[in-house]
């Protein structure tokens, strides 16, 4: 969930060697999908309070890090899993990939809160003619217009697909309604997209002009002046339980625990807030300690009710199935 990534499993190697060069500190390796943004402001507050650790990231798609912890299993190479929905959280956990940061305690934990939303080309598009819920995007006008993040590698894609299942188990008691809408979507779709960065640039240059995203990626583009804009839909969004844990046979598992404390701190949550704008978990953190963005965004925020234990045990078996029966069968 980020702009700007890296094509992960191409660069890896060079990214891990590039980032090992740690003058002789302690090597703190994290797996996350948080961004560039993110990732350099945790790696240089934590490395500033603890002068003898180097924070190294690799940054990838929240699935990508599950399936990359699991293929080193036996030889984990990451301390610290940062970032991703917690329905991949609790595959790692039944895959015994992860470890309680406290004894007896949960196996991952809650950081922030991200919604999912509907992001639209600005440079061709005006609020008002851009989708407002998500069947807008079903609209004849639509057809070939919409590109999309591929959901196989992004937890933001799968958090929303997965809501279309929920909605469909929950009105008609089964699935058949969702895999409906999920194909009637893919003859909308003009490509799904690798790279989240490649994804923005198409839409700014209309090769396509709408698709869905999170909402901390589009505020930071935003920032960034590039022409991209985003709405809330109507009838309600995913909000992502965005969790971190420690990876099992981590080769520094007590600076691991240390860094994963920390990063849920008040004021590490109120800085990601302020300067990268990160919705906090925490739900101690005073109002007028957050930025007025929070606030507005609460106040137009309508959140999906998830049942994330169903999510949990399906959304693997759901993505499978789009991928081998709906993906390139609707009509374009």
């Amino acid at each position: 969930m980020t702009r700007g990534r890296p094509r992960a499993w191409a660069l890896a190697a060079a990214a891990a060697l590039a980032a090992g060069c740690s003058g002789g500190r302690t090597p703190l390796v994290i797996y996350s999908p948080h961004g560039r943004d993110l990732l350099t402001l945790v790696a240089q507050e934590f490395d500033s309070l603890h002068p003898g650790v180097h924070v190294e990231w690799l940054d990838m798609g929240s699935q990508e890090v599950l399936d990359r912890v699991r293929s080193e299993r036996a030889n984990p190479q990451a301390d610290v899993w940062f970032g991703g929905p917690s329905p991949l959280f609790a595959q790692g956990a039944r895959d015994s990939l992860l470890e309680p940061v406290d004894s007896g305690g949960p196996m991952y934990l809650s950081v922030y809160r991200t919604p999912a939303v509907i992001e639209y080309s600005t440079a061709f598009l005006t609020p008002a003619q851009a989708p407002h819920d998500w069947d807008d995007f079903l609209l004849p006008r639509w057809k070939g217009k919409v590109v999309i993040r591929d959901p196989l590698a992004s937890g933001t894609m799968r958090a929303i697909f997965e809501m279309i299942m929920m909605r469909s188990l929950e009105r008609t008691g089964d699935t058949t309604a969702g895999w409906a809408w999920l194909r009637r979507l893919d003859g909308q779709t003009r490509e799904y997209v690798q790279n989240p960065a490649l994804l923005h640039t198409m839409l700014e240059r209309g090769d396509g002009l709408v698709s869905m995203w999170d909402l901390p990626d589009m505020q930071l583009l935003q920032r960034d002046g590039r022409k991209l804009g985003y709405l809330f839909p109507t009838s309600g969004t995913p909000v992502i339980d965005d969790a971190i844990a420690l990876v099992r046979g981590a080769k520094h598992p007590a600076l691991a625990r240390t860094f994963i404390r920390w990063v849920r701190t008040r004021h590490m949550e109120i800085v990601a807030a302020r300067d990268e704008f990160r919705l906090p978990a925490r739900t101690d953190i005073p109002a007028d300690s957050l930025p007025p963005w929070v606030r507005d965004v609460e106040a137009h925020l309508v959140v999906e009710p998830i049942n994330f234990d169903t999510v949990a045990t399906q959304g693997a078996k759901w993505m499978g199935y789009w991928d081998r029966n709906v993906r390139g069968t609707g009509t374009r």
